[in-house]
């Protein structure tokens, strides 16, 4: 009697749920089917776009935990589980882990952000947060520089991505802006071809766009010369340095003063 009861019990559970197991099992086999596809097409896309492989990695790979997730909830809800508070647990967790993680979110949305868009590239030298220097590394919270005294700077993504970008490398090509005084009792035109003549001498200076010398201004004591010439990126502190030297070489052989500032003292008797 007892045993009759039991199997009468257990073909009812077999009436009642084997249909809806059978029916998450398959939802569980289509489902991942489906992920694995979507998987495939995104990835497909993203290779595409030619992003970032840490960036696809992840986007990937949270694309992924995020299907599953929905997937098992569905699986659930079809062997008559109930969701609801499922889903109010984990929306709740995930609210408190985005409180307590709201720094490093803000770099993790920077660090996308600068992958899609790409506004500078490792081995661009960028100007950015008031660091100056090459990018060695570009990561999903943080970019690296390099900077010209050789320091690693670590900048977080979120502070990066909102502030103001200067590359210095998109061009290939970078102006070097200096400005050289001498005394009012030389000569304009001799000085202006003393100064081109030290551009046009030096093999790292470009031609093309040609360098320019200019008056810039009236000063006190000098009258300044704007220098401009023309450099690659790699060539911009050589450029820099050497062209101060020459300048003041070239300047004392054609006997052209730079003038110094001078120091009146008026004393008072009394």
């Amino acid at each position: 009697m007892d045993t009759q009861k039991w199997i009468d019990k257990g073909f009812d559970f077999i009436v009642e749920f084997g249909p809806k197991v059978i029916g998450a099992i398959l939802i569980w086999i289509i489902g991942n089917w489906v992920i694995k596809m979507l998987l495939k097409g995104i990835k497909k896309a993203l290779n595409k776009g030619d992003y970032d492989e840490s960036l696809k990695k992840f986007l990937i790979n949270l694309t992924n935990w995020v299907l599953k997730i929905v997937l098992i909830v569905v699986v659930l809800g079809t062997v008559g589980v109930e969701t609801t508070s499922f889903a109010a647990i984990l929306a709740a967790a995930g609210l408190a882990i985005g409180l307590a993680l709201q720094g490093s979110l803000g770099n993790f949305a920077g660090g996308v952000l600068l992958m899609i868009f790409k506004p500078f590239k490792i081995g661009d030298l960028i100007e950015a947060q008031g660091e100056l220097g090459v990018v060695k590394e570009i990561e999903i919270f943080t970019t690296k520089l390099n900077t010209p005294t050789n320091k690693e700077v670590i900048i977080p993504n979120g502070a990066l991505s909102n502030g103001n970008i200067v590359n210095y490398s998109t061009e290939g090509k970078l102006r070097v802006d200096l400005t050289f005084g001498v005394s009012y009792d030389a000569d304009i035109k001799q000085t202006k071809e003393v100064l081109m003549k030290v551009l046009t001498s030096n093999p790292k200076v470009l031609q093309d766009p040609a360098p320019t010398v200019n008056v810039s201004e009236l000063a006190d004591s000098s009258v300044n010369f704007a220098v401009r010439p023309w450099s690659t990126v790699a060539d911009y502190w050589d450029v820099y340095f050497s062209t101060h030297e020459q300048v003041k070489i070239a300047l004392d052989a054609a006997g052209i003063e730079i003038p110094y500032p001078h120091a009146v003292e008026i004393q008072k008797e009394g």
